[in-house]
Order: C-alpha cells, then structure tokens, then sequence
C-alpha cells in the first residue's frame, strides 16, 4: 500500500518560489501581502497553487487574532437586488482568503441586533451592512466600539461610517425628466419607507426635480417597506388620492411590480394608461410585462468597493471614513410611453 504525499508545507512553497519562508508567509497573509513586491507575491502565489499548499487557517487564526471571515448583512434575501452585491464582495474577499458570511436580518432591528452580537461573538473580521437606517443606534454603538462596518446602499445619519452607495438623487431625477420629456405632468411617486436614507433621498430627489420643473410635487404614498405588497398596497392608495396622474416613479423595482398589480386591479393599462418607472434594474427586471424602464444601479460594484474598503480598513483601523457614490443610469424599457389623456 503506498504512503499517500505529505501535505505541501509553507517551507515548500518558500522553497519552490525561491524566497525566505516569511517572504512567502507575508504574501500569502491578505493582511500582509501589501508589505511584499507584488511580483515576488504572485510568484509565491504561484508556487502555492502549483504544490496545492492549504495554509492552516485555525493556526493563521489563532496567530493574527483574526478568522478571516466578513459578515454581508442584508434585510431580505429574496429581494434580487441584494444577491449581485454579495457576489460583488465575495469576488473581491474569496481572492484574499476570506470567507463571506451572508446573514438575513428581515430588516428587523431585534434579529439586527442578535445577528450583530452573535457574529461578533464568533470573532467575524467586519461587517458589510445593507440594513442600516437613518438613526441606527445598533450600528453606532458598533462603530464606537471598533467593529470594523462599510454600509452598502443605505447610510445612516451618522457621518461616522465608511459607505458605497448607487447616486439616489440622480437616478430619481433621470427618472422624472424622463416622464417630463415623454410630456407627463401629473406625476406621482410611491416612496419608500422614511426611515432608510433610500426611501428619505429619492422621494426629496422626486420633488426638488418636480419643483424644478415648475410642477406639482404633492402626489405621493409612502410604503413602509420595499416590497411587492407594499407597493401594491400604496399604489391603490395613491390611484384614490390622486386619479388625475398619468405616471409613476417607485422608490424601487419590488415596489413597482407592487404597482403593476394595483394598476391591473384597477383595470389600467402600462404604459398606455399609466407610465411606470422602478429603481434598482433588479434581475429580470426586463423579463416582467411590460418590461420595466428603470434606474440602473452597479450592484456587482458596490460590493465590490464595500469589500475593498473594509480590507483597508481591517488593514488600518484609524483611515478616516470613505463615503463613495457610484453613478446610476436610466434604462428605458417598455413600461413608460407619452400619455394617452385618459
């Protein structure tokens, strides 16, 4: 019977890239790899690819006090917007060695909290958080203490966190000169919940750009989460309030498809009858019918600068606060036309 092969040590791979084993150690270490010549730590990286090296991670664990995982919270998994991002970030961490930990919080700040306590129990490196809202005491008391946190497509009223965001107010903007130009003028807009920075900055976006335009701004409903229901549910109430609008802007893609069952419940056409515009451009967002004219939002991006903004931060914990916004673009598709003066 044949011994089967040792396992490649890290001397073996110092020795096939022809570096001294802390050499080799450092560019294998995500946390150190920036300290080595970039062309010595490819060629370490090479060498362990090519001898199969598995570093032994509870070893490197108990060694930098760290266990090289990152927790993704997001408020609800089955919202496709959220699943590009954690691809996004999980792209950038798997590269360097970390595991990423998706966590659903139902956006609710009792299971945020057990989630927040229980993960750093489990010694998690840092957080990338989508459930933050305006006034975050949970996420606060986070950051005071050191937890290592980017917020990813909300923000928080703290000025404190590092944070990657789609542009909200652009995007709603293109969104309502995009109903001006077709000719709509009595436009309405179902917002989202006001206590996230989403839902606050797109329905103010939605009416400075009305107000801009010398029209009225007052035919608003607000949802109280982003969801299909609840979309539905504002919807009908917005049609009651306000019958007199030809167009809708929704604070996001989920609550439009809300929308487009309280338009068929009425027995409305889109586009022919009411103009309907998301935000996010969701997957599938063009497989729905009509096909939803949308904010395109970079969710594989986001992620991505979220995960690479916390690796800089997890690599100096005293880098001031990076708040970044990526630009959104509109993507016309078939659920906006001219009014028909129904």
């Amino acid at each position: 019977m044949s011994t089967p092969p040792r396992p490649a040590t890290l001397r073996d791979v110092a020795l096939h890239a022809g570096v001294h084993v802390t050499t080799a150690s450092r560019a294998l270490d995500p946390a150190k790899s920036s300290k080595v010549n970039a062309a010595t730590a490819r060629r370490v990286r090479a060498a362990a690819r090519a001898l199969d090296y598995q570093p032994n991670e509870m070893a490197r664990s108990l060694r930098t006090n760290r266990s090289m995982s990152v927790a993704v919270l997001v408020p609800d998994l089955t919202n496709p917007f959220f699943p590009p991002i954690v691809r996004g970030a999980e792209k950038v961490l798997s590269g360097l060695g970390y595991m990423t930990l998706v966590v659903n919080t139902d956006d609710d700040a009792k299971r945020q909290a057990a989630l927040l306590q229980s993960l750093r129990g489990r010694k998690v490196d840092g957080f990338i958080v989508a459930t933050a809202h305006r006034d975050d005491a949970q996420l606060d008391e986070a950051r005071v203490q050191g937890v290592p946190i980017v917020l990813v497509n909300r923000r928080t009223d703290s000025p404190g966190f590092a944070s990657i965001v789609g542009d909200d107010h652009s995007g709603i903007k293109q969104a309502v000169q995009h109903l001006l130009d077709l000719g709509h003028r009595n436009i309405g807009h179902v917002a989202g919940p006001s206590g996230t920075t989403t839902g606050h900055a797109r329905l103010r976006a939605f009416q400075q750009t009305l107000n801009d335009a010398g029209f009225p701004a007052d035919s608003v409903t607000l949802a109280n989460s982003f969801t299909e229901v609840d979309g539905a549910r504002a919807m009908r109430l917005l049609l009651a309030e306000h019958p007199q609008i030809t167009a809708v802007v929704a604070a996001n893609d989920l609550i439009a498809l809300g929308c487009l069952d309280a338009l068929a419940e009425a027995g409305l056409r889109c586009p022919q009858d009411m103009s309907l515009v998301g935000f996010n451009d969701m997957p599938l967002a063009d497989r729905v019918s009509p096909a939803l004219t949308t904010i395109h939002v970079p969710h594989h991006a986001i992620g991505g600068e979220a995960a690479r903004v916390l690796l800089e931060l997890l690599g100096d914990p005293q880098l001031p606060p990076k708040s970044v916004t990526l630009p959104v673009n509109l993507v016309v598709r078939g659920s906006t036309a001219p009014p028909t003066g129904r």
